[in-house]
């Protein structure tokens, strides 16, 4: 039940974190930034700096090779992690 929840949390998270980071495409924080500040804090604190970021005109995104890199990275983390923790539990 431990385990199921874990996995539920980070996968939840890391869903969340890519929407604000959405989100954040469209303002001058770009998305990179704004996922990285989701995962690193929480969601809700990522959602609240991006909404206090500038527009972009004319509804321009932002996305940059760090949103892109951060996004790789972090899924490929977040497998690895749940490998490790179904091999640990089995």
């Amino acid at each position: 039940m431990t385990l199921a929840l874990l996995i539920f949390g980070l996968l939840t998270g890391s869903f969340l974190a890519a929407l604000v980071g959405l989100i954040g495409a469209r303002r001058r924080i770009g998305f990179g930034w704004t996922f990285f500040l989701s995962v690193i804090f929480t969601p809700l604190i990522g959602l609240i700096i991006c909404l206090l970021s500038e527009k972009l005109p004319n509804g321009e995104r932002k996305w940059g090779c760090l949103g892109s890199i951060l996004a790789i990275i972090t899924i490929v983390l977040l497998a690895v992690l749940a490998l490790l923790v179904i091999g640990a539990a089995a």
